[in-house]
């Protein structure tokens, strides 16, 4: 029997094993950060401490992902990917040692937590360029990166959750060596797959001149340097309303733990939703699902700050999740459909990257937003923002062409200010 085209992905040789990898990394991250969550807060009993844990986590992927990637690019994609989990495995190994020590553990697991998420980065990077080489010749680009997409929402509405659970039942201990043996399970089953691609780029100098040519490949196309650089400035407004959640919930709408959790589940549910309608609006320009999404993500948020009850914010809190699921799969493949083969992990790495470190910046910014604003006016602050940065996105790129098997031609055909070195 023929598979419909939207799962038609899970036909190509090796396209199975790697959504299954992606779907464990995805699920073990929320593990991982919910139980050191715990750990942290336990040892500690301070909120900064926990903030500090997810500050570490964002930043140095940030800084730390993009030269990983330019190493692991001249690695065979099986034992590049392998290694990556296997690494995770022993990282999870290592936090679980550490979860019943002292300050001098807490400072160590801030440093192991963020080669962690440093790892974590890159196996998603290496995954969905991967993921690329598979399908891209297929044509099924779009199809595969919503296969992916549809895991990456679902674990995070699910993932939370079921980490919780764990971690009650268990201990944070024994759920951080749980995670680390999912990811020892997965690297084995990468290990012995044979449909993978081999090495992205074997020669030409080292990992430094591997990452330097990437930079500048990202750098010297108009169409994907403002595709990054929009998205990066939009993840600054995204996560600025991280650290306002839950005063919003339980202080603005007095609405306690239980609101915060509905207002939580209801953007996870949007984000499923909107991952389905990538898979099924597969007729639709990527630009149009990247302004839709956005367009509902600010909406969202200024909805959401100016909503009168809980159930008004959930409801705006389900669009918001909707765009999001739909936002940034949109903004994958475009950037992807315009990357060249040997440069896409690079590339997802770098976006990634930018991505984790806007997200921390914005964490600070709310910080200081919400010791400045109310809870709903900054809410606002952030849905105008989102809505800012649309309008100067569509703006710079309204004759782009970023749908799969176009081509961003580079600083050739550049505009005219930009061959002169402007913008």
């Amino acid at each position: 029997m023929r598979r419909p085209r939207t799962l038609a992905p899970l036909g190509q040789p090796g396209f199975g094993r790697l959504s299954s990898a992606y779907l464990v990394n995805e699920l073990g991250n929320w593990l991982g950060e919910v139980a050191l969550a715990i750990v942290v807060f336990d040892q500690t009993g301070s909120p900064l401490a926990v903030a500090g844990l997810f500050l570490a986590m964002q930043f140095a992927p940030a800084l730390a992902t993009p030269p990983l990637i330019a190493r692991i690019d001249a690695v065979a994609t099986r034992r590049a990917l392998a290694g990556l989990y296997a690494a995770e495995a022993v990282a999870f190994v290592v936090l679980a040692a550490l979860a019943s020590g002292g300050s001098l553990a807490l400072a160590l697991i801030l440093v192991v937590a963020a080669i962690d998420g440093t790892l974590a980065t890159a196996a998603r990077a290496r995954t969905r360029a991967t993921g690329a080489a598979i399908l891209q010749p297929a044509g099924l680009l779009r199809e595969g990166n919503a296969i992916l997409n549809f895991w990456f929402t679902a674990a995070a509405a699910a993932g939370p959750a079921i980490a919780g659970l764990v971690v009650t039942i268990a201990g944070p201990q024994v759920a951080l060596l749980a995670d680390a043996g999912t990811f020892l399970g997965v690297a084995a089953l990468l290990a012995t797959s044979g449909h993978l691609p081999g090495a992205v780029e074997a020669t030409g100098g080292g990992w430094a001149e591997r990452l330097r040519r990437g930079l500048t490949y990202a750098r010297e196309r108009p169409v994907l340097r403002r595709l990054l650089g929009a998205e990066a400035l939009a993840f600054v407004f995204f996560a600025l309303v991280l650290p306002i959640e839950v005063a919003f919930a339980k202080d603005t709408l007095d609405a306690g733990d239980a609101g915060y959790g509905f207002l939580l589940g209801a953007w996870g549910t949007g984000m499923v939703l909107g991952s389905v309608a990538f898979g099924a609006l597969s007729g639709a320009s990527l630009r149009a699902l990247l302004a839709v999404g956005t367009l509902a993500i600010g909406v969202a948020y200024c909805g959401t700050g100016l909503s009168p009850s809980l159930l008004v914010a959930c409801a705006f809190s389900a669009l918001g999740g909707a765009g999001n699921g739909l936002q940034w799969v949109a903004l994958v493949t475009a950037v992807q459909a315009v990357t060249a083969s040997e440069y896409q992990a690079r590339v997802v790495g770098l976006l990634e990257s930018l991505a984790s470190g806007a997200s921390g910046l914005g964490f600070l910014l709310g910080g200081a937003v919400a010791a400045v604003l109310t809870p709903r006016e900054a809410y606002v602050v952030a849905g105008a923002g989102v809505l800012v940065v649309l309008a100067i996105a569509a703006s710079r790129l309204r004759q782009a062409r970023f749908d799969p098997g176009s081509s961003d031609p580079g600083p050739a055909l550049a505009a005219p200010e930009e061959a002169a070195g402007a913008g």
